[in-house]
């Protein structure tokens, strides 16, 4: 099922209503869903791979604090940030700017342009990091039992 945009986000607190959350696709959500967005987003870092393993070993302590609470929510907004981390970090890896896109005028989607690649290795260090604890969010037992639980219970 997809995520549900047309929820009040500022009034739910998905803590106590975890049967309104949505999986989605990807990271749709990431920055809506509380509490956990406030909870999480203050360590989300990428700008070096020190500075960006910090921030995934933070996040995936606290993916695994939410799992050992039985919060599937908790653990699925910190997977998002991980991969969030991983797709962020590598878009400015490929393009300095951190945009894939030349502006061009007519707003279209038939009318962007592809920006060149411009390799930042350090960029790229830091998407590495991300993948290899997002890989490792992703494919944990116990977040699985939960996502499979979750999506039973209140996606079908």
């Amino acid at each position: 099922m997809d995520f549900d945009y047309s929820l009040d986000f500022q009034k739910i607190d998905f803590r106590q209503h975890p049967e309104l959350y949505r999986v989605g696709k990807g990271e749709q959500g990431v920055l809506l869903v509380e509490p956990y967005k406030s909870e999480i987003l203050p360590y989300w870092r990428f700008k070096t791979p020190e500075i960006a393993r910090q921030s995934s070993e933070k996040i995936y302590e606290m993916f695994l604090h939410y799992l050992e609470q039985d919060d599937f929510v908790g653990a699925d907004m910190a997977r998002k940030f991980i991969q969030m981390g991983y797709t962020r970090s590598r878009r400015y890896a490929n393009h300095k700017s951190g945009r894939k896109y030349k502006k061009t005028s007519g707003g279209g989607s038939s009318n962007k342009e592809v920006l060149p690649l411009e390799v930042d290795p350090v960029k790229a260090e830091s998407a590495a990091i991300f993948k290899a604890k997002w890989l490792e969010a992703k494919t944990n037992t116990k977040y699985l039992q939960l996502l499979a639980r979750h999506k039973q219970m209140y996606e079908i």
